[in-house]
């Protein structure tokens, strides 16, 4: 009898204690799942069988991560010097830069570093170089941020160093992209029109998912090798082009529900990546030791265009941190005898050190921002052109803000103004969405309103009542706890919550008024229900 069932759930079980442990002491349950592949490893558990059930997981997992990441992206949105220039800059630098490091440390004779040549230096600086898309994606998840300014230009950053990803995977191999290559526009032109023509098509139950994993397996990742191309890319690329249809935010939604699982099987991997050795701990610590001059960099460039220096700090610091892309690039130096095993569990372990650091600094990062702010504002550029992240100084004479224009705010908002006939303006952290309201007329402003700056600038004298409508709880607490600290408020608070633990916390918190929307929707059903009827027979 097939015996790999008992291998899941050895790693299912370690994994969710890990987990929760993390979570108890106020870690990210990440953390946790790591430990979990150290413990497994150790613990003499491990087969060939394990190894291959979390690597296939974890292809999953990166792959459908990736597709869901291109239903957020436009593609004009990496056109924008602040992705595309910081990604080339940061990257080049950072190589030199470590490269040299590791090298000049080799040739004054560092025991742990010896017979490395240039090159394999500059190897080793390039793996280093690259943050990780899967570690940057959940912590601005779990922020509720992934769709902020700062997470978009993080996000773009990503997807730009996988451009240079595929370029050396291409290189490594010694065999660029087949010649089908050169039909690859045509190709994606037409897969486009039929995805949409499916996705119009399919229902709302399990047609749906298999259409998901279908796009990103079959369509992106499987099409994209046959064109010589790095399957992963494909994933995302195909993400993207459905990004305009109206039903991509229901498809993100579905596939989110998968792809978490997944990648729980890629931070366990890492722990199995090999034996640790007093060498490879060496190595390890000393890169976690040269990880802030990735985030000072990063910090310094982005602030360099018209650019607020909070929206720089937060990117930087969500991207301060080592990639699994580094155990690729460490695995092809490894199979071509540049490095010895010690130097690629050095760099599985700097990655993982990498999101133990990172993981509390990124769920503090407002704190630390508040702490740190009049260091860096400095950074500011003073130029006479307005920011794109500049917050709004004057909410006019309205009596009601609306904070988030999305599947609850929207709604709120046009209550507010079209039945109420209130006084009403909305605020959002989308530009395009912005944009789309402000066509139509709407008073509608772009704001962070996690950002302390935004609750010192504005005067909120005539404001009644502001609602936190953003459907990310995350995003709702970090905005409530920068109210609270405004000591003279006069206005109310209403916030929308999905489960009694959030509404508990928003009590904590001080919310006037908070809907439950899952446990309000039948009642509110039955309400409308009988009031129709009403009116039917009246």
């Amino acid at each position: 009898m097939d015996n790999s069932w008992q291998i899941d759930a050895i790693w299912v079980s370690v994994a969710l204690l890990c987990g929760l442990l993390a979570k108890r002491i106020s870690l990210p349950p990440l953390i946790g799942f790591l430990v979990a592949g150290f413990i497994i490893n150790y613990s003499g558990q491990t087969d060939s069988n394990l190894n291959t059930i979390l690597h296939v997981l974890t292809d999953l997992g990166v792959m459908l991560l990736l597709f869901t990441i291109g239903l957020k992206i436009k593609l004009k949105e990496l056109f924008k010097p602040v992705i595309y220039v910081t990604a080339t800059i940061h990257m080049i630098t950072i190589t030199t830069v470590m490269g040299a490091v590791i090298f000049v440390l080799s040739y004054i004779g560092v025991s742990q570093f010896a017979n490395i040549s240039f090159n394999t230096a500059l190897i080793i600086g390039f793996a280093l170089s690259f943050s990780s898309t899967v570690f940057v994606v959940k912590v601005l998840e779990e922020r509720g941020e992934l769709s902020s300014y700062h997470g978009m230009i993080a996000i773009g950053i990503l997807v730009i160093q996988d451009i240079f990803a595929v370029l050396f995977i291409s290189i490594s191999k010694g065999t660029p992209p087949n010649l089908w290559v050169i039909g690859l526009p045509l190709y994606l032109y037409l897969v486009r029109k039929i995805l949409y023509k499916l996705l119009n098509d399919v229902e709302h139950g399990e047609l749906l998912t298999i259409f998901g994993f279908f796009t990103t397996f079959v369509i992106g990742a499987l099409s994209f090798q046959f064109f010589g191309l790095k399957p992963d890319l494909g994933a995302l690329v195909i993400g993207m082009l459905l990004t305009d249809h109206p039903r991509t935010k229901e498809l993100y939604n579905r596939m989110m529900e998968y792809k978490d699982f997944f990648l729980v099987a890629f931070f366990i991997s890492i722990g199995l990546s090999g034996e640790i050795t007093l060498n490879a701990l060496i190595i390890s610590i000393f890169f976690l030791a040269l990880m802030s001059l990735k985030g000072v960099l990063f910090l310094f460039i982005i602030s360099r265009f018209n650019i607020r220096g909070r929206t720089a700090f937060l990117s930087s610091v969500s991207l301060t941190n080592y990639s699994e892309f580094g155990l690729i690039v460490g695995l092809v130096a490894l199979k071509m005898n540049l490095i010895n095993s010690d130097w690629f569990v050095a760099l599985a372990l700097a990655m993982s050190f990498s999101f133990v650091i990172s993981s509390p600094l990124n769920q503090h990062v407002h704190v630390i921002y508040d702490y740190l702010k009049p260091i860096i504002t400095k950074l500011n550029i003073q130029g006479k052109e307005k920011r794109i992240d500049e917050a709004p100084t004057n909410l006019g004479e309205s009596n009601y803000l609306v904070i988030g224009m999305g599947t609850f705010g929207y709604p709120a908002f046009n209550y507010l103004k079209n039945i109420k006939k209130e006084n009403v303006i909305g605020i959002d952290y989308s530009h395009e969405l912005i944009e789309k309201f402000q066509q139509e007329q709407l008073k509608v402003l772009w704001g962070d309103s996690t950002d302390s700056s935004f609750w010192e600038s504005i005067d909120f004298s005539k404001i009644k009542l502001v609602l936190l409508a953003m459907s990310d709880n995350h995003s709702n607490i970090n905005t409530i706890k920068e109210i609270n600290k405004i000591k003279s408020r006069t206005f109310k608070v209403g916030v929308i919550v999905s489960y009694p633990d959030e509404e508990l916390t928003m009590k904590e918190l001080g919310a006037d008024y908070i809907y439950n929307y899952k446990d309000k929707a039948g009642e509110e059903f039955a309400e409308n229900f009988f009031t129709g009827l009403t009116t039917i027979q009246l």
